[in-house]
């Protein structure tokens, strides 16, 4: 019958099954890649390693079932391949089994992403030859949808106090204003920035450097679960993949690539999440730092990026005007709101014009305030009247701040809640 696998044959997940496949390239309005294509790319995710520029040219001129059969050894050798690297292929191809990969990845409620998917984030395409060959998701949600709308909060492993709670906190006020908050779900930054978006109930994305069923670190099993029912969790390797030291750096790559911007809450001169905001600014994206203590080893290279092209930024809403869209701005920051604040400004600057360590009289304070000799005396009594100053004999001082606060605990002067322009105005 149309529309059915054929016999012995089981479903490829993700692949051409007519309207049901997952229900998520029907309903976003696309077929995807076909079975083929699903396939060869499943194959391909263990043949090669992430981020091969080299397996990128092949690919973009062989196309990805092509390029199969070749690294398998069942077609034409690729351009300029070496015998020991087609050996080492045709090697692992001989175990290779795609079907059973995807039957596996879906079992777990995953599937595999292609260039051309409905679901595909096309900014990854930013990365050229560097483009993942598919990425492997968990979770329910659409991970180019989640990724139009999504910033990066990455940072140390080894963080202080400090770093967690910033982290934390910034992630919970990015989730609040609708964004997305992508890590690397290790310890430190990361796993704070994950919890913290999860504790207000948002939107997070989790990038692996091993497959999506291998929990890594092994502490965060329970998070990474948690963010696949939650959230997303993805990875470039195939399931049952390990990660190993070069593939944490290539990870950093498709954070960068995945979203708007990246924040950088703590790191050493040597820290991988440096390589996720050079890759960032590298790719266009914004690049931000929480700056720390000048004494701390921890912030030192967010300090370092802080000199060159990062951004400063101290919480969710400062984040959110630089990667935002119109309107989205932070508020005005400024210091604690004082009586003389409320002052209107002739009012001030006679207040202004008073000395500090004596008196002044009528004349001295209209010079010196720029206001005629009525003006300035209409103002002196306002000021007389809030408590500002007193009048000695023919001289105006002002009144010392311990005895302001005093008589204002004593029901004094008026509150700000009375009108500073003038009394009866």
């Amino acid at each position: 019958m149309a529309g059915c696998p054929a016999p012995g044959r089981p479903p490829v997940p993700g692949g051409r099954q007519g309207p049901e496949r997952g229900g998520r390239a029907a309903a976003e309005g696309g077929r995807g890649v076909d079975d083929e294509e699903r396939l060869a790319r499943a194959a391909l995710t263990r043949l090669v390693e992430p981020g091969d520029e080299t397996v990128g040219r092949w690919l973009r001129r062989m196309g990805p079932v092509a390029l199969r059969r070749a690294l398998s050894g069942q077609g034409p050798p690729p351009p300029r391949a070496s015998r020991e690297r087609m050996a080492g292929c045709a090697l692992r191809a001989a175990a290779l089994d795609p079907e059973a990969d995807l039957a596996g990845a879906a079992a777990r409620g995953g599937r595999l992403l292609c260039p051309g998917d409905p679901e595909w984030p096309g900014q990854l395409d930013d990365l050229g030859d560097a483009r993942p060959v598919g990425l492997w998701v968990r979770g329910p949600a659409s991970l180019r949808m989640w990724a139009l709308r999504s910033v990066a909060v990455v940072g140390a492993r080894a963080c202080s106090d400090y770093g967690t709670h910033v982290a934390a906190t910034l992630s919970a006020g990015l989730s609040e204003r609708g964004w997305v908050v992508a890590s690397g779900a290790a310890h430190g930054v990361d796993g704070a920035a994950h919890r913290g978006a999860l504790a207000a109930g948002g939107a997070t994305i989790a990038v692996l450097a091993s497959g999506v069923d291998v929990p890594y670190p092994r502490g965060h099993t329970e998070l990474i679960e948690r963010i696949a029912e939650q959230g997303l969790v993805v990875a470039e390797l195939p399931p049952g993949a390990h990660p190993t030291r070069s593939r944490f750096v290539l990870r950093n790559r498709v954070i960068a690539a995945l979203t708007r911007g990246t924040v950088v809450v703590e790191a050493e001169y040597r820290s991988g999440s440096l390589v996720t905001a050079r890759r960032a600014q590298a790719l266009g994206r914004l690049t931000m730092g929480v700056p720390g203590p000048v004494t701390s080893g921890l912030s030192a290279g967010v300090h370092e990026l802080l000199r060159g092209e990062a951004m400063v930024v101290t919480d969710a809403d400062e984040v959110a005007e630089l990667i935002g869209g119109i309107g989205e701005l932070a508020p005005e920051r400024r210091g604690p709101l004082v009586e003389r604040d409320l002052l209107d400004p002739v009012t001030a600057r006679v207040l202004e014009a008073l000395s500090a360590q004596r008196g002044n009289d009528l004349r001295e304070v209209a010079r010196e305030s720029g206001s005629g000799c009525d003006e300035t005396l209409s103002r002196l009594y306002e000021l007389l009247a809030l408590g500002f100053v007193e009048r000695r004999g023919d001289r105006w001082e002002l009144v010392p701040p311990a005895r302001r606060s005093g008589s204002a605990r004593r029901g004094g002067p008026p509150n700000r809640g009375n009108r500073v322009k003038g009394l009866g105005r």
